[in-house]
């Protein structure tokens, strides 16, 4: 059969939950389109029960991910990169079709997602040094802090940078020891749902990091108000509804990161505050002996 008589097989996005990949609990589509208008796929439009599906999900995989060596976590996370790198020509397409960029600059743009991505998975096992450590105090203890996961985190994604943008927020959630559910990109989620698909073929546990897409603002507010949600990311949140988010955020104590700017420059050094703004601090005092007058004895 000649190619100009050959139908193309259309790709049906997903939801990725729990290592699995359902459509919308409610059965919903939304059409996305490109820069111009042009139609390029359905996706599925998530309900309320998506969220408390994907809340679910987070919390049975968090113990798991957060008691695994952070050694073993940078490995982890380095096998998405490979996955990425594996799969670049496909991103490139997406992204190029949903941020509306040349090619070539969406090939700069996925090439430094990738990097970013890396450059995450390498601080697994360092950020413990740097936002822990051994305290002075008088007396005969020590005095040790040491950074801890906060749990399940909602992360709403940037609006406008649908590849780098998400890399930047979701990295930095799961690289600490924590599990994300995080809501795509409302007008541009397709690079996202196929993240979806590489974190299913590496070797990232299911639940650990669940992907929705639909309308922000209906999914935002189940996850803030969630008795089982420890935190939330606001970057994709507007003004309006983010105070209402922190508003819902404060009933159960979430830690909250507000949004930036709308147009942030993703490409620049993303530093460590993204790690940190998720880690609890646990403080350990252990005795050491007496002190007597020749020093200390233990």
């Amino acid at each position: 059969m000649s190619d100009q008589n050959r139908l193309g097989v259309f790709k049906t996005y997903k939801l990725y939950v729990g290592g699995k990949f359902p459509r919308s609990e409610s059965g919903r589509v939304y059409e996305v389109t490109d820069s111009k208008g042009q139609w390029l796929a359905n996706a599925p439009q998530s309900s309320r029960k998506d969220a408390r599906d994907a809340v679910v999900a987070a919390r049975k995989a968090f113990g798991g991910w957060s008691g695994a060596t952070a050694y073993n976590r940078g490995q982890v996370l380095y096998r998405v990169a490979e996955m990425l790198e594996g799969r670049k020509d496909q991103f490139v397409r997406e992204v190029a079709a949903s941020e509306g960029l040349s090619k070539s600059k969406a090939a700069a743009v996925v090439d430094a997602a990738i990097d970013r991505w890396v450059w995450y998975a390498g601080w697994t096992d360092k950020i413990g040094q740097i936002s822990g450590g051994a305290n002075p105090v008088a007396g005969p203890f020590f005095n040790l802090s040491t950074p801890e996961p906060t749990g399940v985190v909602a992360v709403l994604a940037p609006r406008k940078s649908s590849l780098l943008g998400l890399v930047s927020v979701i990295a930095p959630v799961i690289a600490t020891g924590n599990t994300a559910v995080v809501v795509a990109s409302a007008d541009a989620p397709l690079p996202a749902l196929s993240l979806g698909e590489v974190l299913a073929t590496s070797d990232v546990p299911g639940g650990v990091a669940n992907i929705l897409s639909g309308v922000t603002a209906e999914l935002a507010a189940p996850l803030a108000a969630h008795q089982d949600v420890n935190a939330i990311d606001l970057t994709g949140a507007d003004p309006a509804l983010a105070k209402e988010l922190e508003i819902a955020a404060a009933d159960n104590l979430k830690r909250v990161l507000r949004p930036g700017p709308v147009d942030a420059d993703w490409a620049a050094s993303p530093g460590t505050h993204r790690l940190t703004a998720f880690l609890e601090t646990k403080t350990v005092w252990h005795p050491t002996g007496a002190l007597g007058a020749a020093g200390s004895s233990y």
